[in-house]
């Protein structure tokens, strides 16, 4: 089993950053794609950004694109989120998830590709 908790969410202005954070236990985080989406009230939830096993390969949603940036150091079990330029329509809950790849280099950007999640952290951006 995999156990992935975020950190990092709170409220902040427009224009504003926010760095979110998420820890992995369980298993070697090397072996996992790891992925960010969110959910923002009433929207169905969509793909953030994805980031291969070894964090050479990324993936971003059109609309965070040039603004976030994903990143992990699998010596921490850690993925993190850099959120810059935050918009209001950011505003959402973030979860972030993993999926067992096997050093496959692979990233995935759908809901049903991943198999683990976190109970979500709540960025909140005022304009």
């Amino acid at each position: 089993q995999v156990q992935l908790v975020e950190s990092g969410g709170g409220l902040v202005q427009a224009g504003g950053s926010l760095r979110l954070s998420c820890a992995g236990s369980g298993r070697p985080f090397s072996s996992l794609a790891m992925g960010w989406f969110r959910q923002a009230p009433g929207k169905e939830r969509q793909f953030v950004a994805g980031i291969s096993w070894n964090g050479i390969s990324t993936r971003y949603a059109d609309s965070v694109k040039g603004r976030f940036t994903i990143s992990r150091d699998n010596a921490k079990n850690t993925v993190a989120l850099q959120m810059n330029s935050l918009k209001s329509e950011d505003t959402a809950v973030y979860y972030c998830a993993a999926r067992p790849t096997y050093h496959s280099d692979s990233i995935y950007f759908t809901e049903d590709d991943y198999d683990y999640w976190g109970q979500g952290t709540q960025v909140t951006v005022s304009s």
